[in-house]
């Protein structure tokens, strides 16, 4: 499936070239707004650092020539607001780095292709920017590679695999920022990064024939260092904050692959930015729903327009929020997190409307927000599993469940939060793992409640989580579905298991 990005791109590209033709076929007609006066401050700023040579985006934006030839294209996706892709909006909250054009930039562009897209005085044309060349955060302190590169096949299922990269470091150190360069970008659809003191991580990729190893247990995940996603730019922490990375580790990238038609060889390269000195003080994450939405039940029923989950949690201590990111698959359309003050004033810290799978990136907020002991932080996830989602994979749509692979769905929301007293991080921490807890046993109870009213003889009964286990057990052929045979083997296990919980409880 071509991403939304790229199709969008390949029709502006045709309308834009009868755009240019008409451009060249007459006078360019005197006007106020040119491009060296009014357009390249504007393209400059926010496009080209990924329009270039070297970059992600697929042509680039660097002179007149190159912007002149996209005119129509750049007024259609700006005036969508599909470009520059930048999707978190808030009314209280200012993005750090954040790169929504103004409705006054908007409509420059729009009127200087209307004009003609004339050129203007080349004396008013400002310098390009020096880009960093490679590393967008200039050169790392530290800089490895994966040792072997790992083939993805053209088709097949959704891969999970845990690559290991020996650091050999000397001391500890405390990491800043982490860039992470994929391979093959096409392919590869979040990385999340792990430290593993134990030496169990590097024994079970040497034990597997291929590059990594398939599944990784807690004890090799000694420490969280963050990780990547598709659209991801790379942000130091803010302040004096770091992940400490200690002597003897190693590093552990839990890569997600997703095949796209044709084989691709993947092999990271993750570059490392240190602190001159140990942080002042921790941080956490308050991730709401839980485990990205493991624990919340979601069933989406196949056409279900507005599918909606909700979660919330109440700081035990004052706290200063710095970073936000939300998480969803292809059927994510909105997400949304307030913060609900003690005094009752609410105040809107992240809303996407209109969530893209092909695009994530973490958020940083330009200054702390300082949210006192007693706010109530509430997060709300919508997906659209309807035949009106562009971005529905399933054509009809399908009853979709929670799961890892990109056609099932997660979905949550991640605050980064500091406490405001150091010493009480530690509280924070032990009372979100306590919510965590409750979440779990909210959603066991639900669980239990439904298989109680299933029916023995009803596919649609078995709940999302356990028919993957059923399909996964009983596609003989793996071929990611089930035939009519095992349809019915899976089914009448399914009998089975409802029919001995029904005599366990008479």
């Amino acid at each position: 499936m071509m991403p939304n990005y790229r199709r969008k791109m390949s029709i502006g590209i045709l309308r834009s070239t009868f755009v240019l033709a008409s451009i060249t076929s007459t006078q360019i007609p005197l006007c106020a707004v040119t491009f060296n006066e009014h357009v390249a401050p504007i393209i400059f700023e926010n496009c080209t650092s990924c329009h270039r040579a070297g970059e992600a985006a697929p042509f680039s934006f660097t002179n007149y020539k190159e912007v002149r030839k996209r005119a129509q294209l750049i007024a259609e996706v700006t005036s969508e607001r599909f470009m520059p892709p930048w999707h978190a909006e808030s009314t209280d909250i200012k993005f750090a780095g954040e790169r929504r054009l103004s409705n006054a930039q908007i409509k420059i562009l729009s009127d200087w292709v209307e004009a003609g897209a004339p050129e203007g005085n080349h004396a008013k044309l400002p310098k390009l920017p020096d880009f960093p060349s490679g590393w967008q955060l200039g050169k790392p302190d530290l800089i490895v590679e994966m040792a072997e590169a790992f083939e993805v096949p053209a088709s097949g299922p959704d891969i999970y695999r845990n690559f290991v990269i020996p650091l050999n470091l000397k001391e500890n150190k405390w990491v800043k920022a982490i860039e992470f360069r994929p391979g093959a970008p096409s392919v590869v659809h979040h990385s999340l990064f792990f430290y593993d003191t134990t030496g169990e991580a590097l024994k079970l990729d040497r034990l597997s024939p291929e590059p990594g190893f398939q599944r990784m247990g807690r004890f090799v995940r000694s420490g969280s260092l963050g990780g990547w996603a598709v659209g991801g730019t790379p942000r130091p922490l803010p302040s004096d904050l770091a992940y400490i990375l200690p002597k003897g580790a190693d590093l552990v990238l839990s890569t997600h692959f997703h095949p796209v038609g044709k084989t691709a060889k993947e092999k990271s390269v993750v570059g490392f930015y240190f602190a001159d000195k140990p942080p002042s003080q921790g941080f956490t994450d308050i991730q709401l729903p839980p485990l990205f939405g493991a624990t919340a039940g979601i069933d989406i029923p196949a056409g279900e327009k507005r599918y909606v989950k909700k979660d919330a949690f109440v700081l035990p201590v004052d706290t200063k929020a710095f970073g936000i990111s939300a998480h969803a698959h292809y059927l994510g359309k909105e997400m949304k997190m307030d913060a609900v003050l003690p005094s009752g004033k609410r105040k809107q810290l992240l809303w996407i409307k209109d969530y893209d799978f092909n695009w994530q990136e973490p958020y940083n907020f330009a200054e702390f927000l300082y949210l006192p002991k007693g706010t109530r932080i509430e997060s709300q996830i919508v997906w659209d599993n309807s035949a009106d989602n562009p971005n529905n994979p399933s054509r009809p749509p399908k009853r979709v469940g929670w799961g890892r692979e990109s056609e099932d769905e997660m979905g949550s929301i991640t605050l980064q939060v500091v406490a405001e007293q150091p010493q009480q991080l530690s509280l924070l921490k032990r009372e979100y793992s306590q919510h965590s807890r409750n979440v779990v046993a909210r959603r066991v109870r639900d669980a239990s409640e439904q298989l109680r009213n299933a029916r023995a003889d009803s596919f649609e009964d078995i709940p999302k989580a356990i028919l993957a286990r059923y399909k996964a057990r009983y596609d003989k052929d793996g071929n990611g579905k089930l035939s009519e045979e095992e349809r019915s083997a899976a089914l009448a296990a399914w009998k089975k298991f409802i029919n001995s919980r029904r005599r366990a409880r008479n």
